[in-house]
C-alpha cells in the first residue's frame, strides 16, 4: 500500500511539473580525485581555482564533507544509491556485483516527478546490469547530455564530470601526455610552477616532488576553468536565478597517501553549495557562509529529492542536508584494482579514527596504477636512498593497526595519536563506536572475495548478509578486531577459529596469524603448514603465505599461485608482494604468467605480477 502511494505522488507531481515551475533546478559540478587542502578558497595560497573560490564567496564552502570510499567507483556506487557499499557489497573497485532490485539510480525517483535527469558523462556506478541500471536512472547519460534538451519550463537535475583533475593527468600517465592534455590547454596565468607549489608535509621538498605536484595544482586549475565555462553557460541562459549548483570531487586527490588510502585523507573533498535568492529562505541557507557539518555521500541523493520535494525512499542510508545532523561519519575503504585492502572510518567534528584490517599492507601498498606514476617510483626510490624524513617515511613503512588524526588540526594529517598513550581513553571509545556500527549494519565486506563471487552468483550481497546463519556477524568483527593483537589469547582463539566451518572466520583467523610476531606463530607452524595444504579457499592463500614466509618453503603457495581458479591466484600473488623473500618466487611467477598472459580471466593476476617484476627489476611493469 505504500509503494502505491509513493507511485501516486510521483504520477501527480511529473503530471504537473509545467505547473510547478518554481521547484529549482539541480546542477552538480563533480570533478576527480581532488582534496580541498588545493583549493584557494580552503587556504591554500598557492592554488589558482577562481572559478570554484568565486563560487565559495557567493555559497556555502563546507569543510566536513567526505566521500564514502577513497577511490572512484564505491564512491559513486554511494552517490547514486545513497547506500553505503559494506551493505550493498560494492566496496571493492569495479566489483559490478548484482544488488537488490529494489535499488535504484536515485535520478529515477526524480524523473517520476517530471524532472529531465541527465549525465554528462562518467557513470562507474559498480553494480552489475550497468546498461539497464542507467537507462533506468537518465533520461540521457553521454557526453553530450545536458539539460539543453529538456522541455520548456521543464526542471532539470543536471550532472557533469570534469576528468582533467583526473590522477591520469596528476599522477599516472606520462609527463608528456600531462602536458598535452593539461598544460597546453592552460592559459599561462593560470599555470602554477613548480617553485610556488605547495608541498604536503609528507612529502619531500626537492625538485622532482615539486614538478610532480605542480601536475595537481594544474591539472585541478583545467578542471576550474572547464567548470566556469558551464556555470557562464547556465548564467547566459538565464537559469542560474533558478538552480541550485553543488560542486564537489569524487574522494581525494589522486596522489599517493591519499587516493586508495583509508584515513580521512583519502576520504575528504572540497563541496560547495550555492542556493539562488529565491530558494534561501524555503532551505534556511545563507549565501556567502562556511558550513561545519558532517556529511558524507549518502547524504546527497536525499539532498536532491529532499529540493525536489520528492519522498525519500526507507532503505536511504543518509539524511538531507538541511536536516542532518550526524555526530559520527562512518567511511570504508577496500579492494582498488587488484591490490586488497580493508579500512574502516569513524569521524566527528574533530577525530578521524582508522581502524586497519590489513596490517601487513603499508600505505603506500603495491598497486599497479599507483606504481605507474613518476611520482610514486621518486618516493620509493628516496625511501630506498634514505633521503626521507620519518614523516616523509610514514607511507613506506609498517602500518599500525589504528589511525588517530586531529583533522580539526593536523591539516595533512600526519600526527598519529593513536601511539601516544595519553589518548588511549579516547581511542577505547572510538573502537567500540566503530565495532558496534559493523555490527549493528552486518558489514558484509568482511567476506572475502572467492565467497563474493560465490554469493553473487545466485543472490545479492545485501541480503545475504542478513542471514545469520550464514553470516554470523558479530563472530567475524571479533574476530577481525583480533587482527593486530599479539596477546596469547588473541593467538588461541585465532588458531581454534582455523578449524571453524565458517570459511570467513577461518580467512580473518588467518589474517590475524599473518600479522603476529614471528616469534607468537612459530609453536603454530606445523598446524598452520597441515591446513595449508588442505582446502582451496581464501585462509588457504593467507595461511600458505605464513608458511612461504616464515619457513621459506613455498610448496603451498606455488600450488596456489599455479591454482586454476583465477580468485586464489591472483589472492596468492597479492600475498606474495609484501613477503620479505618474495623474490624467491618471482621465477616461479614469471613462468606462470607467461602461460596465462592472454588468458582474461587471470587480468588481476597479470597486474599483481606484473608489479613483482617491477620491484624486483626483472621487468618493466606491463601495464594496460
Amino acid at each position: 500500500m505504500k509503494k502505491l502511494g509513493l507511485a501516486v505522488i510521483w504520477i501527480l507531481l511529473g503530471a504537473s511539473w509545467a505547473k510547478a515551475q518554481d521547484r529549482p533546478n539541480i546542477l552538480w559540478l563533480t570533478y576527480e580525485d581532488t582534496s580541498p587542502q588545493f583549493l584557494g578558497s580552503y587556504g591554500n595560497t598557492a592554488a589558482k581555482t577562481p572559478f570554484m573560490d568565486s563560487l565559495a564567496k557567493v555559497g556555502s564552502r563546507f569543510t566536513q564533507v567526505f566521500s564514502t570510499g577513497s577511490v572512484c567507483s564505491p564512491s559513486r556506487t554511494a552517490l547514486i544509491t545513497g547506500m553505503k557499499t559494506y551493505t550493498l557489497g560494492t566496496g571493492n573497485h569495479r566489483s559490478n556485483y548484482p544488488i537488490p532490485e529494489f535499488v535504484k539510480g536515485f535520478p529515477y525517483y526524480l524523473k517520476q516527478a517530471g524532472y529531465y535527469c541527465t549525465n554528462n558523462a562518467k557513470t562507474d556506478y559498480n553494480v552489475a546490469e550497468t546498461k539497464a541500471f542507467i537507462a533506468e536512472a537518465w533520461h540521457e547519460s553521454s557526453n553530450k547530455a545536458g539539460w539543453w534538451n529538456r522541455e520548456e519550463g521543464q526542471p532539470f537535475f543536471a550532472v557533469f564530470n570534469f576528468m582533467s583533475s583526473h590522477q591520469s593527468r596528476t599522477m599516472t600517465n606520462s609527463y608528456e601526455e600531462y602536458e598535452q592534455m593539461v598544460l597546453s590547454k592552460l592559459p599561462k596565468e593560470l599555470q602554477t610552477s613548480a617553485d610556488e607549489v605547495l608541498l604536503p608535509e609528507f612529502y619531500k621538498d626537492s625538485p622532482a616532488m615539486r614538478k610532480h605536484t605542480a601536475r595537481i595544482y594544474n591539472s585541478i586549475s583545467l578542471a576550474d576553468m572547464e567548470m566556469r565555462n558551464l556555470f557562464d553557460r547556465l548564467q547566459s541562459e538565464g537559469l542560474l536565478e533558478n538552480t541550485i549548483v553543488f560542486c564537489f570531487a569524487d574522494h581525494g586527490e589522486g596522489m599517493p597517501r591519499a587516493k586508495t588510502n583509508g584515513v580521512a585523507l583519502g576520504h575528504q573533498v572540497p563541496f560547495i553549495m550555492y542556493v539562488p535568492e529565491k530558494y534561501q529562505k524555503e532551505f534556511s541557507v545563507n549565501n556567502g557562509t562556511v558550513n561545519t557539518q558532517l556529511l558524507d555521500f549518502c547524504d546527497l541523493p536525499p539532498t536532491v529529492l529532499d529540493i525536489a520535494k520528492v519522498p525519500v525512499p526507507e532503505h536511504f542510508q543518509g539524511q538531507s542536508l538541511f536536516k542532518a545532523e550526524h555526530q559520527n561519519l562512518f567511511l570504508s575503504s577496500d579492494r582498488s584494482d587488484e591490490s586488497f585492502d580493508m579500512t574502516r572510518t569513524v569521524i566527528d567534528d574533530q577525530f578521524a579514527y582508522t581502524r586497519v584490517f590489513r596490517p601487513y599492507i603499508q600505505e603506500l601498498r603495491f598497486l599497479s596504477y599507483m606504481d605507474r606514476g613518476d611520482i610514486t617510483s621518486t618516493i620509493r626510490k628516496d625511501y630506498a636512498g634514505g633521503k626521507l624524513s620519518s614523516v616523509e617515511s610514514q607511507m613506506l613503512e609498517p602500518r599500525p593497526v589504528e589511525f588517530l588524526y586531529d583533522i580539526k588540526n593536523d591539516r595533512w594529517q600526519t600526527n598519529n595519536l593513536a601511539l601516544l598513550k595519553e589518548y588511549n581513553a579516547v581511542l577505547s571509545t572510538y573502537r567500540q563506536k566503530l565495532k558496534e556500527h559493523l555490527i549493528n549494519e552486518r558489514d558484509v565486506m568482511f567476506l572475502p572475495e572467492t565467497e563474493m563471487i560465490r554469493v553473487s552468483k545466485t543472490g545479492t550481497m545485501y541480503h545475504y548478509r542478513l542471514n545469520n546463519k550464514l553470516y554470523p556477524v558479530k563472530e567475524i568483527v571479533d574476530m577481525a578486531f583480533l587482527v593486530g593483537q599479539d596477546s596469547q589469547g588473541s593467538i588461541n582463539k585465532q588458531k581454534k577459529a582455523l578449524l571453524s566451518e565458517n570459511q570467513v572466520l577461518r580467512f580473518w583467523a588467518a589474517i590475524g596469524l599473518k600479522c603476529q610476531p614471528t616469534q607468537n606463530i612459530q609453536p603454530y607452524l606445523g598446524t598452520i603448514k597441515n591446513l595449508a595444504e588442505q582446502d582451496s579457499d581464501a585462509a588457504q592463500v593467507v595461511l600458505a603465505s605464513i608458511v612461504s614466509e616464515q619457513t621459506s618453503d613455498h610448496k603451498a603457495l606455488k600450488k596456489v599461485l599455479e591454482s586454476n581458479d583465477p580468485i586464489l591466484s591472483w589472492m596468492a600473488v597479492q600475498m606474495l608482494l609484501y613477503q620479505k623473500n618474495r623474490a624467491d618466487l618471482v621465477l616461479f611467477v614469471k613462468e606462470i604468467e607467461e602461460i596465462r598472459k592472454s588468458d582474461k580471466a587471470f587480468e588481476q593476476f597479470s597486474l599483481s605480477a606484473n608489479m613483482l617484476f617491477y620491484l624486483e627489476g626483472l621487468q618493466p611493469a606491463a601495464i594496460p
